[in-house]
């Protein structure tokens, strides 16, 4: 499947997530798919954003490890990951996913009395942050490539003609 559908997946199941462990489990599918987004540009994107996907595709993905309770039966989403026809609207996508796990994860930490959960959702946060940082790094590099190749006229090679008409 394609990265902005499966990201538009992640969203809503998150969305729709009721629970503290379906809330972690969401997380980590985020997290998972971060990851793979990153490890595909960086064995496939443009050269000057693989060194930068290759460390978001490294991130550890925090507290819900793949046999999260939660996580069990489902698998990771991330495993259906066909490729990434919009790189830029893919990690604008995954920009608002990781965001919204930081914040679902903010949620639980706050109503839990658990210390153990409390703990996994910092970890997780962690993660989401580091990721979401470098999905960031991932979007300015994308724009600075595309104004490098528009060059200083946005895409208009020399001089704009005069009002004249010469």
């Amino acid at each position: 499947m394609e990265a902005e559908r499966l990201i538009e997946s992640g969203r809503r199941a998150l969305a729709e997530s009721r629970g503290a462990l379906e809330v972690m489990a969401e997380a980590w599918q985020a997290q998972a798919l971060a990851r793979a987004v990153g490890s595909r540009l960086a064995l496939l994107g443009p050269m000057e954003l693989r060194g930068e996907a290759r460390a978001l595709g490294e991130i550890d993905g925090g507290c819900a490890a793949p046999d999260h309770p939660a996580a069990l039966g489902r698998g990771a989403r991330a495993t259906q990951l066909s490729g990434i026809t919009d790189v830029r609207a893919a990690l604008t996508g995954l920009a608002l996913l990781l965001g919204e796990a930081g914040i679902a994860l903010v949620s639980v930490a706050c109503d839990t009395g658990e210390d153990g959960l409390y703990w996994q959702c910092i970890e997780a946060m962690d993660a989401a942050d580091e990721s979401l940082d470098r999905v960031h790094g991932l979007l300015r590099r994308l724009g600075e490539r595309e104004r490098e190749r528009d060059g200083p006229y946005g895409g208009i090679r020399g001089p704009a003609p005069s009002a004249a008409g010469s």
